[in-house]
């Protein structure tokens, strides 16, 4: 690609993306994923008036028993269903566990970046727009898969995320439970110009004025609210930390419940759970943390029972997210391994451990290497820009300018920490 033509695609990513989450996934607007073609993965037509025009692709295992859970994940900006049903790990869990995942997608007809348009009240409050396609595609599975209408489940990634909270927000009445991984919290951003803000840093709010950007988006709504995990990144670049922070304080505050943690422990992948219970003592809140990791869904390929995923652009080999996420909504029925989601005990050693190892506790995960340019890295997550500049995630050495001609070696241990390592990198 010439500068040229790389100038022109910063100044077309800077005009919208403003927006769109995310001068990072500049590179993957430009080779984007194709419709869904995996071979589990299928799409489904006629699922309603469709006034968000998305598209619905859904999987349902074999043997998929009635009154089975659903759970509904939404792809990050540039990405498709079928990259976020190859990469997340959802697929795995919903064969082990039983129950089915739709997977909206938007496209560039709607978004220039490919990015559900979570920051719109056109598109992300309760009746509009793609929030109302998305909420058309769970009265289909509850119609045609005999979903268990009180098992309903939603999370999504980057903007994704952001919308998974306005979603929350908007039908409580509609989802059980949600998580919003490297997300904004619900209502953050009321337009485009608003979004960015959010994105690298929410304004400043009380829990109790986050809390009533919730309760306004179903004025008198009285029933349960949602169990909501976060998931967060501390070297994140894209969608800042104290993004994870106001969705904590967001939704302890709608529960009212205590900002103050009722535990914290430690899970793999250098990631901190911090839970927040309610009245009767049940996680109601949690708050998942990940040492050095960047702007991503958080991944840990492998065959041990809490591994999942694939590593790809934005899916980063740290933790199985989805693993968590599903035992913390009880979609495992209480039969995982381990204990997966009993704070306070970390976890069962020889159950999964660390990612890559097969669970073998204490033995520490190898180092990685990558050969490739700095605008290469930046767009598999290695490394972030600033000022035209790149910078290793984690150590946040410079690498020189973003452009396609400036090679390094990244070694990364642990995970999600690289350091530059041209000199030879040993594993």
């Amino acid at each position: 690609m010439r500068p040229t033509i790389l100038k022109r695609l910063f100044r077309r990513v800077a005009s919208t993306a403003a927006l769109g989450l995310l001068a990072a996934t500049l590179s993957a607007t430009t080779a984007a994923q194709p419709a869904a073609a995996a071979s589990g993965l299928q799409q489904v037509t006629g699922f309603g008036s469709n006034p968000g025009n998305l598209q619905m692709y859904a999987y349902t295992p074999a043997g998929l028993p009635d009154d089975a859970p659903l759970v509904v994940a939404l792809h990050g900006c540039a990405q498709s269903a079928d990259a976020y049903y190859t990469n997340s790990g959802w697929p795995k869990f919903a064969d082990e566990w039983g129950f089915a995942v739709v997977f909206p997608q938007t496209t560039s007809a709607n978004n220039a970046l490919s990015c559900f348009n979570w920051f719109d009240p056109a598109d992300d409050t309760r009746g509009k727009g793609e929030a109302a396609s998305i909420v058309q595609m769970v009265d289909y599975a509850k119609q045609t898969y005999g979903t268990d209408a009180g098992r309903v489940y939603v999370t999504g990634l980057s903007a994704g995320g952001g919308m998974t909270a306005d979603l929350l927000a908007a039908y409580p009445d509609v989802f059980a439970g949600g998580s919003v991984a490297s997300g904004m919290p619900a209502q953050c951003a009321t337009s485009q110009l608003a979004a960015s803000t959010c994105q690298y840093g929410p304004q400043s709010q009380t829990p109790a004025q986050w809390g009533d950007k919730v309760r306004a988006s179903y004025p008198g709504y009285s029933g349960p609210w949602p169990r909501v995990a976060i998931w967060q990144g501390t070297s994140d670049y894209t969608v800042y930390p104290a993004n994870a922070t106001a969705l904590r304080d967001q939704w302890t505050n709608v529960w009212g419940i205590s900002q103050t943690p009722s535990s914290t422990d430690t899970l793999p992948g250098s990631t901190t759970r911090t839970v927040y219970n309610d009245a009767s003592g049940k996680p109601a809140v949690q708050m998942y943390s990940i040492s050095g990791m960047g702007h991503g869904l958080a991944v840990a390929p492998g065959s041990g029972d809490q591994q999942c995923g694939s590593t790809a652009a934005y899916f980063l080999n740290t933790i199985c997210s989805s693993y968590y996420t599903g035992v913390f909504w009880g979609l495992d029925d209480g039969t995982a391994p381990g204990d997966g989601g009993d704070p306070g005990d970390g976890g069962d050693p020889g159950d999964g451990g660390d990612p890559g190892d097969g669970g073998d506790p204490g033995t520490p995960d190898p180092a990685a290497c990558y050969t490739a340019s700095n605008y290469a890295h930046v767009t598999a997550g290695r490394a972030h820009t600033s000022g035209g500049y790149v910078y290793a995630n984690g150590s946040d050495e410079n690498m020189g300018l973003y452009n396609l001609f400036v090679s390094h070696t990244l070694k990364e241990t642990p995970a999600g920490y690289f350091v530059i390592a041209d000199s030879g990198c040993t594993t």
